[in-house]
């Protein structure tokens, strides 16, 4: 199963998003990312803190939706805090598609410490969020019971 983190810039959260599901997942299931408008760089503090939390880093780029025509994804998850309501790609067709909503760290003024902290509580955040797809029970869903439930995990 594949599953797609997506946001405007493709620099934080989208990217948050993608490494710590990779770092959580097993065998069989895979993140990607994309923006729609990619910013063409992962934020440096994004890296620095999944190095933090000792989630590998290799490989994270920042790119468009395009990457994934030729390989669509399962389930399309978009992480903008803004984006609620907003149509997804209509290519990527069948994919299921939630909103899970993240305010964006990168936009929080102040000393160091409070933008660190404010990153790492992104992170926990979709940690946890990561944990509850993942201890879903996929083998025995339905689609419309799997749709059911990634929503009620962006809600949370």
């Amino acid at each position: 199963m594949k599953i797609l983190f997506m946001c405007t810039a493709n620099s934080c959260r989208s990217i948050l998003s993608e490494a710590q599901f990779n770092h959580l997942a097993p065998a069989g299931q895979l993140a990607v990312s994309s923006g729609s408008f990619p910013r063409g760089a992962v934020l440096p503090r994004t890296l620095l803190t999944l190095r933090a939390a000792g989630i590998a880093t290799e490989g994270l780029s920042s790119k468009g939706n395009d990457a994934f025509v030729d390989s669509p994804p399962d389930i399309v998850i978009t992480v903008c805090d803004k984006a609620a309501g907003e149509a997804c790609p209509v290519y990527f067709g069948p994919a299921l598609k939630a909103h899970w909503g993240l305010e964006d760290p990168s936009h929080v003024e102040g000393d160091e410490a409070s933008i660190d902290a404010a990153f790492q509580a992104t992170l926990a955040h979709i940690e946890r969020r990561c944990r509850a797809f993942l201890a879903l029970p996929l083998a025995h869903m339905s689609r419309d019971e799997l749709q059911q439930a990634i929503n009620r995990i962006g809600q949370e």
